[in-house]
This record gives structure tokens, C-alpha cells and sequence, in this order.
């Protein structure tokens, strides 16, 4: 009785692990050979992923979509999305867009630039808004010798000692000689104060600019009567503008971010202050009338495009399409993004391939390159020389004053 009942348990043990193996089977159970060999395809396929398809121009785009200068760099993207849109390929291979928001900081422009670099393994780089921000992304793009076309950042140390970066915008020496003029000639000033943002680089240097300028046009070296100082997020700015208006300025040049300067300018007005306020180009961004109403009523600034007097055919073309894609008139930010990719893909094609170093060399033989905002020829430093316009709020717009062609 005791044989006969192991045998059954045996016989009984031997049919439930077959049953057991089956149904593994049946679910997609694998040996262990199996397994191993599954694992090694993964591998292999999760790698092939990693690596950049040889189909497509890979292309980064570093822009402040977030942050105190998150206008500025929304529309930047808007031109150089319309650009992509129109222009999708080069060397028979389509250009895709890498878009990382460096959140208006230092710090993230830096790793904008590097997570564009090692991870999207881009051949090229478009960005950013913002001097500091460029300069800051700058040095990782050098360190990696991949080229990078700014679109907006005027401050002249943005491609100073650095072969790989370039702009399509005209830098600040000239910006402030402009306004220095405009200040001058047309509003017959003689006494100016400066405000200025000391935590910008754009605003410390274009300041520095227009003093120099100023001075020089003036031929007094006591023309600039005040220059206060205030730093981005202030959002409190009377005690600045007592001390100035008691020196009763002809006028008040203030470069800064649009937020922080329309509450300023509004500020200023609010104490009595009617001398005329000039700035640069960050001004040209709605949220500048939005947030200064009727105070930014008359304040000119210099830019670098404007609907009102298209310049080149390319400019036309760009006017018409992204008026139809946008439903209304582009700023100088949409067109300098806009030409920022134009300048790039043509460096691309010019070299052949999508090898970074290549699309650096052919980007340094830009000349007489046709784009939105005038005809774009880089200098030795990588920079623009080309026309600013000048630009005033009437009636809650900006409005075309005129052109000034560069000395």
C-alpha cells in the first residue's frame, strides 16, 4: 500500500509540473538561452535609438520660453518654427527641431546647450534671447566646437573670443550710437539720465553705449546727469526716479527687460516725471504696452525689423506667411528667429554635410545673405552689420519712425 501510494504521488507531481511548464509556455515563458538573447536584442535596439538618424539634420534651439523673458523668446521660436515650416530640408534630409527652454536663467542656458549637444546630438544651434543667456550658453557650445547662430543678443561679448558663435542681429555699440542720435538730433536733447538693469548684461552694455555716444555728440562729458540703478525683479523703482527728476533730464534712456521698464516708465509718470524715456530693443513685445498703458505712450526704441517697411523680398515672403499662420504682424524677434534658421540651413547646405565644424566654416563666409530683416553680412567677430530701425508707441502701437543705416 505504501509503493502504491508514492507512485501516485509521483505520477501526480510529474503531471502538475508538466501542466506548470505549459502554461508558462502558453503565456510566453522563455529558457533561460532565450531570455539572454532577448535581452541582448533590447540592448542593441535601445542603443540604435540613442543614435542620431542619418535622415534628418538635427537642429537645437535654445530660446526662454519660461521666465522674466519668456515673450522675447516665445517669439523668436514662433520665426524660427514658420522658417522650419517653410524651409523643412536641406541636402535632400529634413531638418529637425530640438526646442529647449532655458527658463531666462544663466544656469539653464548652460545646460540647454549641453542637453542639446550630448543628448539631441544637434549639428547646429539657434539661440538664445537675451546677452546673458547667450554668453552663458556660448562657452559650453565652444567647448563642444558646435556652432551657434544668435538671433537677439546684441552685446558684443557674445561672440568675443568665440569662434563658434555668431548673430544675425546688429550688436549694441551701434544700438546706443542710435539712440544717442535720436536722443540728439530729432529730440534735440542735451542732458540725459540713464537707468539701468546692473544684473543685464544687455542693459549695463547698451548703457555704457549710448554714454559714450551721448557724450561725444554732446561734446560734454557732465551730459549724462544720473544713472540709477536697479536689478531684474524690482518691481518698486521711486526712489531712482525722485533723485532723477530733480535733475530735470531732456531725457531718460532705460534698457532693460519689457516688464521691469514699462512699470518703471509707468512709475515715472505717476511723480510727475515728462521727460521723453528711450530704450532698446526688448521693448517690442506687447506685454510692454500691456503692462505700461497710456504711461509708454511715446517712448521710442531701437529694433530690428519692422512690417511697416519691408526690405528685402525674403522680408515680404516672411510678412506674408506669418500673417497667415499667426493671424497678425510679426515683431523683430520673429524675423531675427526667423533669420537665424534661414543663415543656418543655407551653412549647412554651403558645407555639405552636418558636420558642426564644417557648418562653423561655411556660417563665417556669410555675405550678402538675403533675410527678413535686411541683407546680413557676419564681420570677422561673427557679428551683423546691417540697419536699426527705430521704433514709437502710438496709440497703444508700435509704430515705424525710420531706418538708420550703420557709419
Amino acid at each position: 500500500m505504501k509503493i502504491k501510494s508514492v507512485k501516485k504521488i509521483f505520477i501526480l507531481s510529474l503531471v502538475l509540473l508538466l501542466a506548470v511548464s505549459a502554461l508558462l509556455s502558453g503565456c510566453g515563458g522563455k529558457t533561460a538561452s532565450e531570455n539572454k538573447a532577448d535581452s541582448s536584442q533590447q540592448s542593441q535596439s535601445s542603443g540604435s535609438e540613442r543614435k542620431p538618424s542619418e535622415d534628418v539634420i538635427r537642429v537645437g534651439v535654445y530660446e526662454p520660453m519660461t521666465g522674466a523673458s519668456a515673450a522675447g523668446g516665445q517669439m523668436t521660436v514662433e520665426g524660427i518654427q514658420l522658417a522650419n515650416e517653410m524651409f523643412p530640408e536641406v541636402l535632400g534630409k529634413k531638418i529637425q527641431l530640438f526646442i529647449v527652454d532655458n527658463k531666462t536663467d544663466k544656469t539653464e542656458a548652460a545646460n540647454a546647450v549641453a542637453r542639446l549637444i550630448e543628448q539631441n546630438k544637434v549639428s547646429v544651434i539657434i539661440g538664445s534671447y537675451g546677452s546673458s543667456l547667450s554668453m552663458a550658453g556660448g562657452q559650453v557650445a565652444k567647448n563642444a566646437k558646435v556652432p551657434v547662430v544668435g538671433c537677439s543678443p546684441t552685446n558684443p561679448l557674445v561672440t568675443l573670443n568665440n569662434d563658434y558663435y555668431f548673430r544675425v542681429c546688429f550688436i549694441d555699440p551701434f544700438q546706443g550710437k542710435v539712440m544717442a542720435k535720436y536722443a540728439f538730433n530729432t529730440l534735440k536733447a542735451r542732458k540725459a539720465a540713464i537707468i539701468m538693469d546692473v544684473s543685464n548684461d544687455y542693459s549695463v552694455g547698451l548703457s555704457n553705449f549710448f554714454k559714450q555716444a551721448f557724450q561725444q555728440l554732446t561734446g560734454d562729458k557732465n551730459a549724462i546727469l544720473a544713472e540709477a540703478k536697479y536689478k531684474t525683479g524690482d518691481q518698486e523703482f521711486t526712489a531712482q526716479l525722485t533723485a532723477i527728476k530733480d535733475l530735470k533730464p531732456d531725457v531718460i534712456f532705460a534698457p532693460g527687460n519689457y516688464g521691469e521698464s514699462a512699470l518703471l516708465i509707468k512709475q515715472a509718470r505717476d511723480l510727475g516725471i515728462t521727460a521723453p524715456f528711450l530704450g532698446g530693443d526688448t521693448y517690442e513685445a506687447p506685454e510692454f504696452i500691456d503692462i505700461g498703458g497710456k504711461a509708454v505712450e511715446g517712448v521710442a526704441f531701437s529694433t530690428h525689423y519692422t512690417a511697416e517697411a519691408p526690405v528685402t523680398q525674403v522680408s515680404r515672403q516672411f510678412l506674408d506667411a506669418y500673417k497667415k499662420k499667426y493671424g497678425k504682424d510679426p515683431t523683430a524677434f520673429a524675423a531675427l528667429g526667423f533669420d537665424a534658421y534661414l543663415v543656418a540651413r543655407a551653412a549647412i547646405e554651403k558645407a555639405g554635410s552636418a558636420d558642426p565644424q564644417a557648418i562653423r566654416d561655411a556660417l563665417a563666409q556669410t555675405k550678402d545673405f538675403e533675410g527678413a530683416t535686411g541683407i546680413i553680412t557676419l564681420d570677422q567677430n561673427g557679428d551683423a552689420n546691417k540697419s536699426a530701425v527705430i521704433k514709437q508707441v502710438k496709440d497703444g502701437k508700435f509704430v515705424y519712425v525710420e531706418t538708420i543705416q550703420p557709419d
